[in-house]
């Protein structure tokens, strides 16, 4: 309540972890999670979406319930839910549970050992949403999320199949079930932490909690108590009152037409509300509630009341009469928190027919919501029509075609006609069984079908699982290399889970620390006049408004080899999304405030029309330059292989679209003003290197003065390379102006709105091929939209070109253009280039087999390379023939995947069920890598611990962990006594670009075995230096210590640190990858829905340096797959901003969304000379295997066309179709038919 006045202060008092908290001035708006980061030392929970949707900041809620002495716990968004509504509660982070000091609790453990954790930034949030099932239900555990996650979670069920339990670090293959039970880490819940201290049972609630010169926040108890609250409100004394239960209206409910699922569920069976308003008291139907003006503030809905329908309707067991209802929602996720595309309750009572055969409906309800409208609405009409009528395929045509003149879209509303079918299938599905049934039933009882009351099951044959069935890894271990080679769990995932690793954000404010927020442009091309801060933002803590006129060196925000971006914009600003200032507050809130409310002043007048379009910026020569010695090379003769050919296909046409990085911890910096014009600044960033160069630039000081320092980045995929040198720059040069510290944590919308993401792309290709379909010349033509600064733009044509040559195209051409347009700037976003481009090869091959009606496989297969054709393409990387092991792994995988005997049973799937279709898909991939030159640095100290430097940066991918036992491996060869745990003697420190220079890019997934390589250079270096004076020891004394002999190396002086500089030869700088995938996918033709039924993949990753790292990489790399191919929509609107800008609007893979059966196989694939130790890279190439998913959706839409076509009456018709990336579901619902169902019923009619 915001208010004019003072009254009596109160207190707030609470626990966390145990700890008593008493808090008596706080804004009502201060959430638990801003608390907790800023007041306590619990950094466990994080803010990464802020509006309760990904899980990051879960923490346990624990309340006191006097009357039945019992503590009641509850998982709660700690993003959204208010402080202020925690008084005499108690909360429990991931902290409270067990730390380092005092001991891990078994579900870290278990996170750790399971490898369930990669950049761990969400850890705590998912072992917080594990301790609360426990304590809910000790003999079965819901599971939300991916593989080894599920894995973590799953070992806690009492009836657990051990067997089922993934890859970990507890127990080795073969072992019996027992040795597996007694080597989990043990759990027993009578061990129980005491999640509610004793001293908060005695604290007493005041119904004022908190008030201030401005602010009250009230817990009233009683209807009496809130009425009287509302009654400052007819005062008309200024004061404004906000009713809150959840705050979900700042996360879940923002906007104003919120499709809400439980108003259609209640507008279905007639509930009526109970409205107060004063002292007065109205009962009102929902739909006339629905109806009305939203209620003021003044007003009280009181109840809901829900009607008994089987007594209103004399319904009982002994009757012939029904109450059917069904309720249905088609969603971008099944369980995941996201928005319905309509959502649907369906209410009929029906009975046997006395007059004749058949099921009559006596009544009936029908709401349908979430579609485009306000509110949901009932279908009277379409109720009206089928009352009273025997129910036959007639009338249920008739009814189809009156609701879908109902539920009509409002203008704007994104997929019109797909919502609108939508509501034709649920009322379809609700009642085809029933006429289906009367067909085949005589007598047409009712009595007969005791399924009757769930429709949906008729339609189901089958239904599938929503969540994770199984998961199985096979690893074949290396153990030559020990302890290299070892599945041993990721270095730092247990404090991940605790909640102790620190991430930039978690690093303590310095003294008057100030916070930072950019104002970015929403127009595409405009003259900036200048920049408006809201009056009451100054109020509120605004310390300064920073533009590029501040800058005192260059206007630079980020470098690569290609380049440079400014900061800032000047006079104009280029593209929707760039940087036009930086705001600076004493909070982050106040910062953000300060942000939001800016009013930019454009003039557009005398400008040329932006560049908004490839087409556009072709039409004016709007590109960048591919420098000479990174522009591909053509394959072959293009026109002599088109002459070969016996068909052709020309000018076909594809565009892809952008995609998000979606990682879990947002940009951000702390920059910290040193001695000296120094500047420290701690970055969330891919690239320090890059980062303290452009820092230096702009701020007009040598580079020795400044240093930047990473720990780790919660999650980077590219977009933590050149996207966080303009933050971290931006900070820093608040802090050198302002001589304080200053920090920025970026919001998740910001984020969006400013991260630039996938390079999307018009691609149009010409193809040849002979009658076998053996392809014989592809030319593509392919302009990327790069936006406006060139970033790493300029590489896109060799990354594509060599994802591209995956297939033996005869002759390959190619003609691609890197447009500069007035969009932001695109940037690498893991396997960049790449990942398009393996969707093209595979829409080639897709497009000719369908030209040819032949198998797909078949054409796949025909087209793989030969060694003699790999060593043609990928001239000068293709290495020795026994290297090439895609052939192997493309049969291998057709046995462990039963593929010929799956396909046999999808299309016997297909033959039987009408509404769900099946496709399979086989896809191979062929990817090549380069590596680079990395430094490293190795040191040892006095106690014989080592410290370890590596110019990579930890991202989630295991570096540390690699690197550990490089170290370990290489230093082990001096061979003393006592090394067996050298492992524990090992770490790995954070970057520093002053301790450790030229520390490159953490990308392009060989960083961790480039920083291998150069750690193990440095270790050869010290075992050289020891090996003289371990051999004298050894004279003397026989058996040598480690300690011993590095406390003697130091009393002779020698040098112990020893730094290298790996650079890759020449000749082998570069290798191929080999990988294969088999995805088995089910339509749903009635919503277009995917379900992922099973995927396959075998990966050959050398002789792996860690294959529980790896196993890791490969899953979590095609679950992103999926989402570029299925699921992610990064739109803009007209002028190129980003509209898709929280988890409400962009979906990611959850675990009801990725395959239901994940297998992964790491291939050990043997002796690879000239890589490091054999292994070989597993970030990046399995991401382009989830094309596997796409493919075979391709193939069960076009089972459903073909089915479409026989309903039609047409014989025959164009079996060609492109399916959109993503493949969403209105996508996949135009292609199968829109209409479908209309045109199902027809035919019955016909």
């Amino acid at each position: 309540m915001e208010q004019s006045e003072s009254t009596v202060n109160n207190c707030l008092v609470f626990a966390v972890n145990g700890k008593r908290f008493e808090v008596s001035t706080i804004h009502p708006s201060t959430t638990v999670l801003e608390f907790l980061r800023s007041h306590t030392p619990f950094k466990g929970p994080k803010l990464s979406c802020g509006e309760g949707g990904c899980g990051a900041c879960v923490v346990l809620l624990s309340k006191y319930n006097p009357v039945h002495d019992q503590v009641d716990d509850c998982t709660v968004s700690s993003c959204l839910t208010l402080l202020c509504s925690v008084n005499g509660c108690s909360i429990t982070t991931t902290e409270g549970l067990g730390n380092t000091k005092d001991g891990f609790h078994p579900i870290h453990e278990r996170f750790s050992g399971f490898h369930a954790s990669q950049c761990g930034f969400c850890t705590p949030g998912m072992c917080m949403s594990l301790f609360s099932a426990l304590g809910y239900c000790r003999k079965s555990l819901p599971l939300y999320w991916i593989p080894p996650i599920a894995d973590a979670c799953k070992s806690f069920a009492a009836d657990v199949d051990m067997e089922d339990l993934g890859f970990n670090s507890f127990w080795r293959k073969g072992d019996s079930k027992e040795v597996k039970l007694s080597s989990l880490p043990l759990y027993n819940h009578n061990d129980e932490i005491c999640t509610f201290p004793q001293f908060l049972k005695n604290e007493t609630r005041s119904t004022l909690l908190l008030d201030s010169s401005r602010y009250s926040w009230y817990n009233p108890v009683t209807i009496e108590e809130l009425q009287s609250l509302l009654g400052f409100v007819e005062d008309g004394n200024g004061t404004r009152v906000k009713l809150v239960v959840g705050n979900t209206g700042m996360g879940y409910y923002k906007e104003e037409s919120f499709s809400s699922d439980i108003a259609t569920v209640l507008l279905a069976v007639g509930s009526t509300v109970n409205i107060m308003n004063s002292l007065k008291s109205e009962e009102l139907t929902l739909e006339e509630f629905l109806r009305r003006p939203e209620l003021d503030s003044k007003s009280i809905l009181v109840g809901v009341k829900i009607p008994d329908w089987d007594r209103i309707m004399g319904i009982s067991s002994g009757t012939e009469m029904k109450l059917l209802f069904e309720t249905y929602r088609a969603a971008p996720r099944p369980l995941g928190n996201a928005l319905p595309y309509l959502n649907a309750a369906l209410m009929a009572k029906v009975s046997r027919c006395t007059t004749s055969i058949g099921i009559i409906v006596s009544n009936c309800q029908f709401a349908f919501g979430a579609y485009g409208t306000k509110h949901p609405i009932r279908a009277t009409k379409v109720e009206e029509f089928l009352t009273g009528k025997v129910l036959s395929v007639g009338v249920l045509c008739e009814a189809v075609k009156l609701l879908r003149g109902i539920v009509v879209p409002e203008d704007g509303t994104s997929s019109p006609a797909y919502r609108s079918s939508l509501a034709v299938s649920f009322l379809f599905e609700f009642f085809s069984h029933l006429v289906e049934s009367n067909a085949e039933s005589p007598d047409g009882c009712v009595d007969g079908y005791s399924t009757l009351l769930s429709p949906a099951k008729q339609l189901d044959h089958g239904k599938i699982s929503t969540l994770l069935s199984s998961a199985k890894q096979e690893v074949e271990l290396n153990r030559q290399y020990r302890p290299v080679g070892e599945p041993i769990a990721k270095s730092g995932a247990a404090i991940q889970a605790s909640g102790e690793a620190v991430y930039v954000d978690d690093i303590p404010s310095p003294t008057n620390c100030l916070h930072g927020a950019f104002i970015y442009g929403t127009k595409p091309l405009a003259r900036v006049k200048g920049i408006k801060l809201n009056p009451k933002s100054v109020a509120a803590g605004v310390s300064a408004l920073i533009s590029f006129k501040d800058i005192p060196g260059e206007n630079i925000g980020c470098k690569t080899m290609f380049g440079t971006e400014p900061l800032f914009a000047d006079d104009f600003t280029r593209c929707a999304g760039e940087y036009i200032a930086f705001v600076v507050a004493d909070t982050q809130k106040h910062a953000n405030m300060a942000a939001n409310l800016a009013v930019i002043d454009y003039d557009m007048e005398n400008l040329e029309p932006p560049i908004l379009s490839v087409e556009e910026a072709v039409r004016r020569s709007s590109f960048f330059e591919v420098p000479s010695i990174i522009s591909p090379k053509q394959v072959g003769d293009f026109s002599r292989g088109m002459a070969e050919a016996d068909h052709k296909i020309l000018s076909a046409e594809i565009r892809l679209g952008s995609q998000y990085y979606f990682y879990m911890e947002t940009q951000t910096a702390l920059a910290v003003p040193d001695e000296d014009n120094c500047i420290v600044v701690y970055s969330s960033t891919q690239c320090p290197e890059y980062a303290h160069t452009t820092i230096s630039r702009c701020l007009g000081i040598p580079e020795h003065n400044v240093r930047v320092i990473t720990r780790r980045v919660g999650g980077g995929f590219g977009g933590k390379a050149m996207k966080a040198i303009a933050v971290a720059t931006a900070c820093a040069l608040a802090a050198y102006k302002l001589q304080r510290p200053v920090r920025i944590y970026m919001n998740r919308k910001t984020d969006m709105k400013i991260a630039g993401g996938r390079h999307p792309m018009k691609v149009t290709y010409s193809v040849g091929f002979k009658s076998n379909g053996k392809i014989t010349a592809l030319h593509v033509d392919i302009l990327i939209n790069a936006g406006m600064g060139v970033d790493i733009s300029p590489a896109m044509p060799m990354l594509m070109v060599g994802a591209l040559k995956k297939y033996d195209w005869g002759a390959f051409s190619f003609d691609i253009k890197v447009c500069k347009t007035n969009h932001l700037s695109k940037s690498a976003m893991r396997a960049p280039g790449e990942v398009q481009a393996t969707f093209i090869s595979e829409a080639v091959i897709e497009h000719v087999a369908s030209t040819l009606s032949m198998d797909v496989d078949s054409v796949r297969s025909g087209n793989l390379h030969t060694f003699n054709s790999l060593n043609f393409f990928f001239e000068g990387c293709a290495g020795e023939p026994v290297e090439y092991t895609l052939p192997l792994i493309w049969d291998k995988l057709a046995t462990s995947s039963s593929f010929k005997e799956r396909t046999d049973m999808v299309k016997q799937f297909n033959m039987c069920n009408k509404w769900q279709k099946r496709g399979i898909s086989r896809v191979p991939i062929v990817h090549e890598i380069s590596l680079k030159a990395t430094p490293g640095k190795v040191s040892i100290l006095s106690d014989g611990s080592v410290a370890v430097e590596v110019g990579g940066i930890e991202l989630g991918q295991g570096l540390w962990t690699k690197v550990k036992q490089m170290t370990a491996f290489a230093l082990s060869s001096i061979g003393c006594d006592g090394m067996g745990d050298f492992l524990e003697k090992v770490r790995v420190i954070q970057s520093d670009t002053l301790s450790l220079i030229q520390g490159g890019l953490t990308t392009a997934s060989t960083t961790s075995e480039c920083s291998c390589e150069a750690i193990r250079l440095c270790c050869n270096m010290l075992v050289k230096r020891l090996t003289p004076i371990k051999e004298r020891l050894q004279e003397q004394m026989g058996s040598v210590e480690w300690g011993t002999l590095i406390l003697q190396a130091q009393s002779q002086a020698v040098n112990l640190s020893a730094s290298s500089y790996y650079v890759p030869d020449f000749s082998s700088f570069q290798y191929l990858n080999y990988g294969a995938a088999v995805s088995e996918v089910e339509v749903n033709l009635l919503t277009g829905q995917t379900t992922i039924l099973q995927s396959d993949i075998i990966y050959d990753c050398g002789q792996s340096l860690n294959p529980a790292v790896d196993l890791g990489q490969i899953e979590g790399a095609f679950v992103q797959g999926i989402g570029f191919f299925m699921l992610e929509e990064y739109t803009t609107n007209s002028d190129g901003l980003v509209v898709t800008e929280g988890t409400w609007t962009y979906k990611i893979p959850t675990i009801d969304t990725i395959p239901k059966q994940f297998n992964v196989e790491v291939l050990n694939s043997g002796h690879h000379k000239n890589r490091v130790l054999s292994s070989k890279a597993s970030g990046e190439p399995p991401l382009l295997l989830a094309v596997s998913v796409h493919c075979a959706t391709r193939a069960a839409i076009r089972e459903a066309r073909q089915q479409l076509l026989s309903w039609t009456g047409l014989t025959k018709c164009d079996s060609t179709f492109q399916l959109e990336v993503p493949a969403t579901m209105p996508v996949v619902k135009e292609l199968c038919g829109l209409e479908n169902v209309e045109s199902y019923l027809q035919s019955l009619l016909s």
